[in-house]
């Protein structure tokens, strides 16, 4: 249980959840965290850090790029609130902005 609280607590950030659901629908640069959300490479970092340490996230690094994907298959409760989650329309239009710049680290 004291498990589950602490992965509840980390998705009851706003920008954590936000990186969970860009993941669902499959790896991302750290690169395209930052150009989407629109913050700093830091933050998006920090964020990481705490996902990847409740093991939510996984890391492969190709490069110098870091590339972090979805890692919630035996959490059944995590599953089941990412199915409820969707994108803020400010999320969503910055993600289109980033798919026709072409401005990737890929």
């Amino acid at each position: 249980m004291d498990e589950m609280i602490t992965i509840l607590k980390l998705l009851a950030d706003r920008t954590r959840l936000t990186i969970l659901t860009l993941l669902k629908d499959g790896e991302r640069c750290v690169c395209d965290l930052v150009d989407i959300l629109q913050t700093t490479q830091p933050n998006i970092s920090q964020h990481l850090r705490k996902l990847k340490d409740s093991g939510l996230v996984q890391e492969s690094r190709r490069g110098q790029w870091a590339y972090y994907s979805l890692s919630v298959d035996n959490k059944s409760y995590v599953q089941a609130v990412m199915s409820e989650v969707t994108l803020p329309d400010n999320i969503l239009e910055n993600m289109k902005k980033k798919c026709t710049s072409n401005d990737c680290c890929n």
